[in-house]
């Protein structure tokens, strides 16, 4: 089977440390809720990522070199 996350077109998944998920939901002045959704199914998605969790994808982007996005994993 081929593993997904290693193919070069799938940005970087991480999953996020609670103290800077904090720093962030801060500065965006949101909830862990208001984030937008990934399913714990995708097979882009850490091995460790749990429900709950909060994911940073850092993708390569031609305006800004690189985006960072999150989302929170669901069922």
């Amino acid at each position: 089977m081929v593993d997904v996350s290693d193919h070069e077109l799938v940005p970087e998944h991480s999953v996020l440390d609670e103290d800077i998920l904090e720093g962030v939901l801060e500065e965006y002045d949101i909830k862990r809720t208001d984030l937008p959704k990934i399913k714990r199914a995708d097979p882009a998605l850490p091995d460790d990522a749990e429900v709950g969790d909060v994911i940073e994808i850092s993708r390569n982007s031609r305006t800004t070199d690189q985006a960072t996005v999150y989302r929170l994993v669901v069922e």
